[in-house]
């Protein structure tokens, strides 16, 4: 049961997390918008507050799986794949990085451990490393010694959105900026390879499609219904191919997908930013997204079709309907205090992660939203997120469950 996921509050067994690295310290002022960060976290902070984060949900019972533990252990599994692994990686890696192809492949073949070879695609490679003395190009001379060819990937700790756990398969995601999607050879290898995972992870989506689709978008709110957010960063079109995929596997027992169509912008950027779920029937929403949520259900039908409906009622009955249940609260985020409800959503305070049914991790900084949170009967584990958060993502972006016991 390599993966197994089939709720959103289900006791928390197992998760995959991704400490970050020297890729943080390779952001540079110049770099932000392409790397889509607003700032430089400091990465001494960034690691201590991530280790307490880890540290928690150990605490709580989680077994915590690292990304490059994982990807590093795929690698020493098969050494046949080293190989192909740097060739997918720089031809992913933008026009520079193919330029210098053979220079980078025989950089990266060259380093000594599986450990060394995957800390470095996560950091980035610059010119002097690749080219420390060389006078026969002319890219070599102008370029700065210190200018990347392959750039580093600092969205990295934000682990939810290169593929979502689905049930007991997957989907790999194609991410919406270029710059995400070296991400998500990480995730194709570890599913596709890693003795953990090979052969028992059905794959409903994969990044050859032609459409974004990302982990934040995806809620599984129960065995059968998934919330899935259309947003900046997920399109319709894979939605849609998503639920194809979903419906034509007759193990797979979600029967609806219920689309979100949220303001596409950078800080909604995700449905999770906006809405994530506390218990079977407790939720977490922004409220400035409540006057324009369109909302949509895509329903298997008959030999895995896709029917699709718009729905033209708030979102409380919605939920209420297709979970059975009597009545779900809504928690604003901020609660009524507008300025306080921007605030804390910037700082991802609508973004939790769900330990266990009621028990959710957030961030410290968002007081407002976490006082209502505990007046709601919700048990609150607060973490320090002063550097973390500088990369507009919470607990729940940097979380990906891998298993969840059942409700």
């Amino acid at each position: 049961m390599p993966i197994c996921v089939y709720s959103e509050t289900g006791p928390l067994k197992r998760v995959l997390l991704h400490r970050p690295g020297k890729e943080l310290e390779h952001l540079v002022p110049g770099s932000l918008d392409r790397l889509l960060f607003d700032d430089i976290p400091y990465l001494a902070g960034a690691q201590q507050e991530h280790d307490r984060f880890a540290a928690l949900l150990r605490e709580n019972g989680v077994e915590v799986s690292y990304l490059s533990e994982l990807m590093e252990q795929t690698l020493r599994a098969e050494p046949a794949l080293r190989e192909p692994f740097v060739d997918e990686f720089i031809a992913a890696g933008g026009d520079t990085a193919r330029f210098h192809a053979r220079a980078l492949r025989a950089y990266l073949l060259s380093l000594g451990s599986e450990r060394e070879l995957v800390e470095k695609t996560m950091a980035g490679v610059r010119m002097q490393d690749i080219a420390p003395a060389r006078t026969d190009s002319l890219s070599a001379l102008l370029h700065r010694a210190a200018q990347f060819v392959l750039d580093p990937i600092p969205n990295l700790y934000f682990t939810r959105d290169p593929f979502a756990s689905i049930g007991r398969g997957a989907s790999l995601h194609r991410m919406y900026a270029q710059t995400r999607r070296r991400e998500c050879i990480y995730g194709s290898y570890i599913l596709r390879r890693h003795p953990d995972f090979a052969g028992s992870v059905p794959l409903y989506y994969t990044p050859d499609e032609p459409f974004s689709l990302e982990g934040g978008d995806i809620l599984n709110l129960s065995s059968r219904l998934l919330a899935v957010g259309a947003s900046q960063r997920t399109s319709p079109e894979a939605i849609e191919r998503l639920a194809q995929r979903l419906f034509a596997d007759p193990e797979c027992p979600v029967e609806t997908l219920l689309v979100m169509d949220i303001p596409g912008m950078r800080a909604y950027m995700h449905l999770d930013t906006v809405f994530t779920q506390l218990d079977a029937d407790k939720f977490i929403i922004h409220p400035a997204i409540l006057p324009t949520l369109r909302l949509f259900v895509l329903e298997r039908g008959a030999g895995g079709a896709v029917g699709v409906r718009a729905l033209d009622e708030p979102l409380e009955p919605v939920l209420e309907r297709l979970l059975g249940l009597e009545s779900v609260t809504l928690i604003r985020c901020g609660g009524s205090d507008f300025i306080a409800a921007q605030r804390e959503q910037w700082n991802d305070g609508s973004n939790t992660l769900c330990i266990a049914p009621g028990r959710v991790v957030t961030y410290d900084r968002n007081y407002v939203t976490n006082e209502l949170l505990d007046k709601n009967g919700v048990e609150v584990l607060a973490i320090p997120a002063g550097e973390l958060s500088r990369g507009r993502g919470g607990p729940r972006c940097m979380s990906m469950p891998l298993v969840r016991g059942a409700l």
